[in-house]
């Protein structure tokens, strides 16, 4: 027979590992995350950060820019590749576009990669969340991890194809999983 001390300390031993397994999702595991420092490009003043943190089936992004026009309005956008070398931002390539939709808004048919315009204040500061649908933390097709973020000098009108009339590109960085 064991002894009563001993039984109480190996049910708190059970109870205590029960606690560290959790089912897959809950609070107590981290969802998959990535990060894009922004940068501006050359002859621009905008830069920030963007996060990317995988929620179910959809994205949340949490978005923080400073250097922007004050008071405007910017096209923002997940570009197809990780590469802002070239200084007006063009190596990022066009739209991340795994579905093959056309350019436009989140409430209707889109690339992956259009994501809601971005607005400054009267100081050239924004800050938004929001949620993305189609796309994934990841490597596959449908994954962010290794593209682009861009913002650019004019806003989005989520009609002109396949770019949505949005300019010249200000802001670039790479997205990598933190």
């Amino acid at each position: 027979m064991m002894a009563p001390r001993f039984t109480v300390s190996l049910v708190l031993a059970a109870v205590a590992l029960a606690g560290c397994m959790s089912p897959r999702g809950t609070a107590s595991e981290a969802m998959p995350s990535a990060t894009a420092q922004l940068k501006a490009m050359q002859g621009n003043a905008a830069s920030g950060t963007v996060r990317f943190t995988q929620d179910g089936s959809h994205v949340s992004v949490r978005v923080q820019l400073s250097g922007l026009a004050p008071n405007q309005e910017h096209g923002f956008h997940v570009h197809e590749k990780g590469d802002c070398s070239a200084p007006d931002g063009m190596s990022a390539g066009g739209h991340f576009n795994p579905s093959g939709h056309p350019h436009g808004p989140q409430n209707a048919a889109h690339h992956g990669g259009d994501m809601p315009a971005v607005k400054a204040d009267a100081a050239g500061n924004a800050q938004v969340s929001f949620q993305m649908e189609g796309v994934s933390i990841g490597n596959g097709i449908d994954g962010l991890l290794g593209r682009s973020v861009i913002v650019h000098a004019k806003p989005d009108d989520y009609t002109t194809q396949p770019t949505g009339n949005s300019g010249a590109r200000i802001a670039c960085g790479v997205i990598v999983a933190s």
